[in-house]
């Protein structure tokens, strides 16, 4: 019995034994996933060009012209004349807001640079908004809310209902 147990013993010793030794797929697998690791590597370290696109400059006087003022966008909106003269078709709005004193800040800043401003009110919307120029033709309107864009990028034309 003893010698059984012995026998059976050593047997299971070979077998871990030989299933322990390297193998050279084993090898080959290791070497082919450090040699991927390291062509990874040089190119995380190659350093980047940077293309720079040389800037292209416009000379102050050059302005957008509209050819077609049919494409432009327009809001209708129902407002009433607060501050102001009075409105025509349509009108250039260069800011809106919630509360009216920030909308009347804005119409003495543009009173102040020369503008005609005038303040409107959407009560379907709460909203006091600030209209810079008002014109007759859709075109006309288009055509200044060009030039005021540089200054207020989010202008926008209204046609009073």
């Amino acid at each position: 019995m003893k010698r059984n147990l012995i026998y059976g013993v050593a047997i299971c010793a070979l077998f871990t034994m030989a299933s322990c030794g390297s193998k050279e797929s084993a090898y080959r697998k290791a070497y082919e996933k450090a040699k991927a690791q390291e062509a990874v590597q040089t190119i995380e370290q190659t350093p980047e060009t940077n293309v720079v696109t040389p800037l292209e400059t416009r000379p102050a006087t050059q302005t957008q012209t509209i050819d077609n003022a049919d494409n432009v966008s327009v809001r209708q909106e129902s407002v009433s004349v607060v501050n102001g003269s009075g409105l025509k078709n349509f009108s250039v709005v260069v800011g809106s807001f919630g509360l009216k004193a920030n909308a009347e800040n804005l119409q003495q800043r543009l009173k102040n640079e020369g503008y005609d401003a005038q303040i409107v009110y959407n009560a379907d919307r709460n909203m006091y908004r600030v209209v810079s120029s008002t014109f007759e033709t859709k075109y006309d309107a288009a055509v200044s809310r060009e030039k005021f864009r540089q200054t207020f990028p989010d202008a926008w034309l209204l046609y009073n209902k």
